[in-house]
């Protein structure tokens, strides 16, 4: 299943969601939610992520941007 662009994802390997930003040659590019910058992920280990995990993700980067560790 390609996931389109824009859709919250996790990568597998890493136990890191992020963003799609596009499809590159055989790799899925994600970014960090609150922005950063993208990596390349074998389709095999990308799945879609649930609302849990994107609601959690989500309440990670409110409470780091609150407390100013973010941009």
């Amino acid at each position: 299943m390609r996931l389109p662009v824009g859709a919250c994802a996790v990568d597998t390997r890493r136990g890191l969601l992020g963003v799609v930003m596009g499809h590159e040659g055989p790799y899925v590019q994600l970014r960090p939610l609150g922005g950063g910058r993208e990596w390349d992920v074998e389709p095999g280990a990308v799945r879609g992520a649930t609302p849990a995990e994107r609601l959690s993700a989500a309440t990670a980067y409110v409470n780091a941007r609150s407390r100013g560790e973010v941009l």
